[in-house]
């Protein structure tokens, strides 16, 4: 047995010899990316050479970098891997030579990768409406497996047709939304290994802007210093940037154009007609552009731009004035002089002139467009001076004045007829119209004057008149006088007659209407004046028997009725007056007789009002008329609103007062005043007035103004009102015995305060205690003579303060007197005699 065993290990040594053996340990390898291994290829023989050949076939040569072979020695070769790569995996063969003998043995090479995010940016951004392919590029070995979740749901394209991912893995959104805004989770699986991995995707989607024009069109006027404001609303995703253009140039911010922070709006300053056309507001944001146009139309005002001063001789044919104007809208043109006004009526344009003719057909306007044209015919010296073109649009107007020069011979003017009389200079006047300017000459019977022997005649000149002054000396120096007036365009020549005045005619008395203390005298003028104005009238009156008293009354236009003064009641008068004028005093018209009527109440007072600046007072003046052949005692003043029935209370004013002041007022409200004059006799009937207070003012005057804060104000009150009522206590506590002070006294010093009565006598003084619930009468007397009231009132008597003459001289001392709220002011006067505007004479 041991003998046929070791002839078998004999026979399978000889076989192996003659045979080569390769084995590659390990057999099979898995390799993470990045890894490095090596393999062992082991030969069994003598093997002269030993290769490794890559997956592809390719023999790997020594210089590799990445996977590099080895020969350890006459029976091994090492394979080493570097930095595995996918690239990498596959079957490596070792294979074995000897002569014509090989062998060889593999290895399977897996190389595991991890997955991978290869390029996943985020954010990625998108445009509102636009396909959006949301990229997520994974890699890994084995290749891993892409589903997508949004808001932690599955996306599913089965469910929405909008969404689809796709065979790279990225998810396709067709129409994206801003709602599909959001954060996108892009899920890596490798079922294999059960590897999972994720990243989260920010999608943004960009809204294209939308913008609005706050207004499209805008209108401005030029060539006044202002500026216009251009402004548009832009929005989208992001927030779009706004700018503007204008004729498709970028606008900036500089000295003609103002943007403010977001560009939204565009100031143009000192806009002019050039600025006029369409400015465009642009918006961009990463998802595009879209702009709006805003119309800017820039007005003109009307302006004149072209005048002619044109100068004419009296007679010719014709002469024209230009005018020209510019504006936009086109302007209306119209002529005026002096009071005339010469207008085209409708708008002319140049296919549609217009025109205006005068009544005469002297005076044509004629328009074409911007230009208008003046024509006078049949010149005349009035033509002459400065005609007004004015241009007008809607804008505004302009107006510019041009001249008309007219040469024309002397016009002569003035009053034919002077009236004088000896010893009293006149000056005749011959005023002159002329151009150019006239010499003036004067002549009497042919010859020049003044001459050299006379010295009762001088020559005055003003402007283009010439005085001729006459101091008649005797009946020879009246008669006629000749101005003579020459300039380059002719002569003209006119007669002047100075006349001998006469004293005027006697003034006739119509009636006399006499009162207790006066009368009036109702009169005609005098029929001939003699030449000359009067100058006052002289007015006699007398008791029968008695000497002539006289007064002077100043002559003023239609002065027909005068009143004579201070009569005696019940008495038989004559009354007769003169005129008087520079001449001389006319005779006296025939005297005649009238009576004075008896003592009795006075005429009622003439009222006039007059509002104060608060606004709720009132000043009521009174004029006194007649007293009735009585003086004046005092002034009865009542006054109420007109909507109540009571009467205020009754205010007495002294008899040398003018007025009084009614003051605290109800806003809006009409009232009614009556004031009663009392004499000796009893009251006059009242002189009544009524008015209406203005309406309450929403604030006081001056209160803006108030350097006092509300919380300032607030704290003054209440000191004031603390003040009042420790003053009341006090008040109290001394009269009555009651209030915090007396508390004080009679618990915790048990003493009565000062001044304390018994109850009997605090009723007793209850008793006596005047009402004060009715409102007080308010009264200022300067007399204690009492009022009698007196049945019968006579007609009204006027006396010198009636309207032919003056109010009564103003007072010096001023009394007040307030009641229910009512300021009363009253004026006096020392007593005096009435003034008179005359002189008094005795006959």
């Amino acid at each position: 047995m041991l003998q046929i065993r070791d002839i078998l290990w004999g026979f399978l040594y000889i076989a192996c010899a003659a045979a080569i053996q390769v084995q590659v340990t390990p057999t099979h390898r898995e390799i993470s990316v990045g890894e490095s291994k090596f393999f062992l290829c082991e030969v069994v023989g003598d093997a002269k050479d030993i290769d490794w050949f890559a997956p592809n076939g390719e023999k790997i040569l020594p210089n590799n970098p990445n996977v590099q072979v080895n020969r350890n020695d006459e029976t091994t070769s090492t394979l080493t891997i570097y930095h595995a790569d996918v690239d990498d995996a596959g079957i490596y063969k070792c294979v074995a030579r000897s002569g014509d003998k090989e062998a060889q043995a593999t290895v399977q090479v897996k190389i595991f990768q991890k997955i991978t995010f290869k390029n996943v940016p985020s954010p990625q951004e998108f445009n509102e409406g636009d396909d959006a392919d949301i990229i997520c590029d994974v890699v890994g070995s084995p290749v891993p497996f892409i589903l997508w979740k949004h808001k932690g749901v599955r996306i599913q394209s089965n469910k929405d047709v909008r969404y689809n991912v796709m065979d790279n893995g990225h998810l396709l959104i067709r129409g994206i939304k801003k709602t599909d805004e959001g954060a996108y989770n892009c899920e890596a699986r490798v079922m294999e290994t059960g590897e999972i991995n994720f990243k989260m995707i920010n999608v943004v989607v960009n809204v294209l802007p939308t913008i609005r024009a706050r207004q499209s069109e805008v209108n401005a006027t030029a060539d006044m210093g202002v500026s216009i404001l251009l402004a548009c609303d832009a929005d989208g995703f992001p927030e779009p940037a706004v700018t503007w253009a204008y004729n498709n140039v970028i606008l900036e911010s500089g000295d003609k154009y103002s943007l403010n922070d977001d560009g939204s709006e565009l100031v143009i300053k000192d806009v002019i007609k050039v600025d006029e056309g369409d400015y465009t507001c642009i918006a961009r944001n990463k998802a595009g552009e879209m702009s709006q146009e805003v119309s800017l139309n820039v007005f003109v005002q009307a302006k004149i731009t072209y005048m002619n001063n044109q100068t004419a001789t009296e007679f010719d044919d014709e002469v024209t004035l230009t005018c020209e104007a510019s504006g936009d809208p086109t302007p209306s043109i119209s002529w005026s002089f002096q009071n005339r006004m010469f207008s085209e009526g409708e708008q002319a344009s140049w296919t549609r002139p217009d025109q205006y003719e005068s009544h005469d057909r002297n005076i044509v306007v004629r328009s074409h467009a911007r230009v208008s044209s003046l024509l006078l015919k049949n010149v005349d010296f009035t033509y002459a001076g400065q005609y007004l073109c004015t241009a007008s649009n809607s804008i505004g107007q302009d107006n510019q004045p041009v001249y008309l020069e007219v040469r024309y011979a002397p016009k002569i003017l003035g009053v034919v007829a002077v009236y004088t009389w000896e010893g009293n200079p006149a000056n005749i006047s011959c005023e002159v119209e002329a151009h150019p300017g006239a010499s003036v000459t004067w002549f009497r019977d042919g010859l020049q004057v003044p001459s050299v022997n006379t010295t009762n005649v001088k020559i005055y000149s003003k402007q283009s008149n010439s005085y001729l002054e006459v101091s008649p000396e005797s009946q020879s120096d009246f008669g006629s006088y000749n101005c003579t007036a020459t300039n380059a365009m002719g002569t003209e020549s006119k007669e002047f007659l100075l006349i001998q005045a006469e004293v005027p005619s006697s003034p006739e008395i119509q009636q006399v209407e006499p009162f207790s203390s006066s009368a009036v005298v109702e009169f005609d003028e005098p029929d001939s004046f003699g030449g000359v104005p009067i100058i006052k009238y002289l007015v006699e009156w007398r008791l029968d028997g008695h000497g002539w008293t006289g007064k002077e009354y100043d002559a003023t236009e239609d002065l027909t009725r005068i009143t004579i003064v201070g009569l005696t009641p019940d008495t038989i008068y004559e009354v007769k007056m003169s005129a008087v004028n520079g001449k001389g005093e006319s005779e006296s018209s025939a005297a005649v007789k009238f009576k004075t009527g008896p003592i009795r109440e006075p005429s009622a007072p003439k009222l006039e009002a007059m509002v104060q600046n608060q606004g709720n007072a009132l000043k009521v003046n009174w004029i006194k008329q007649d007293d009735g052949g009585s003086p004046i005692k005092h002034y009865l003043v009542r006054y109420k609103a007109k909507h109540v029935s009571d009467w205020k209370p009754e205010i007495r004013m002294p008899h040398s007062s003018e007025y009084v002041v009614l003051g605290g007022l109800d806003w809006n409200t009409e009232y009614e005043v009556r004031v009663v004059a009392v004499n000796q006799k009893g009251k006059s009937e009242p002189g009544i007035l009524s008015f209406r207070t203005a309406t309450e003012p929403t604030t006081m005057p001056g209160a803006s103004g108030s350097g006092l804060s509300t919380g300032a104000i607030v704290g003054i009150l209440i000191v004031v009102f603390f003040a009042l009522l420790v003053a009341v206590d006090v008040t109290c506590y001394f009269l009555n015995k009651c209030g915090l002070l007396m508390c004080i006294a009679v618990n915790f010093c048990g003493k009565a305060g000062p001044g304390a009565k018994s109850k009997d006598m605090e009723e007793g003084k209850a008793n006596f205690t005047k009402d004060e619930s009715k409102e007080p009468i308010v009264e200022v007397r300067t007399e204690e003579e009492p009022t009698q009231n007196q049945e019968g009132v006579g007609p009204a008597e006027p006396n010198e303060t009636t309207p032919l003459t003056e109010p009564e001289k103003k007072t010096k001392d001023d009394v007040k007197t307030e009641a229910n709220n009512t300021a009363v002011e009253v004026k006096t006067v020392p007593n005096e005699a009435p003034q008179t505007n005359g002189n008094e004479s005795k006959a």
